[in-house]
C-alpha cells in the first residue's frame, strides 16, 4: 500500500516488525529495483552523513541543517551534484545502460 510522500508520487514504508521503526522506503518511481535505507537505522550511523538535504522545506522548525551541506525545498540536483558514478549506478538501474562504476 502506497503512503503520502512529498514527490507526490507515494511510498512503501517497510518497518521493524518488533519496533515499528521505518527501516526503509520504496518509492513508487523506482519500482522494486531501489530501497533506500534509513541511515539512522544502522549500528553506526555517523559513519553515513548526508551529502545532501531534500524536501527541507517540509523538515520541523527544530530541526537545524549543517552549514556547508547543500539543501533543497524538494529534490536535489542529481545531475549536477551526485559523482559520476553514482549516476552511471543509476542509469543501469532505471534504463539498463551500463556502468562503470
Amino acid at each position: 500500500m502506497l503512503t503520502p510522500a512529498a514527490s507526490g508520487n507515494g511510498r512503501t514504508v517497510s518497518r521493524c516488525p518488533t519496533c515499528r521503526v521505518a527501516v526503509w522506503n520504496d518509492y513508487a518511481g523506482a519500482g522494486d529495483r531501489l530501497h533506500p535505507v534509513r541511515v539512522g537505522t544502522l549500528d553506526e550511523p555517523d559513519r553515513w552523513p548526508p551529502d545532501v538535504h531534500i524536501f527541507a522545506a517540509s523538515k520541523p522548525p527544530w530541526a537545524v541543517l549543517p552549514a556547508g551541506t547543500p539543501a533543497f525545498a524538494e529534490y536535489d540536483d542529481s545531475a549536477r551534484l551526485w559523482p559520476a558514478n553514482a549516476l552511471a549506478r543509476r542509469r543501469q538501474l532505471f534504463d539498463g545502460t551500463p556502468s562503470n562504476r
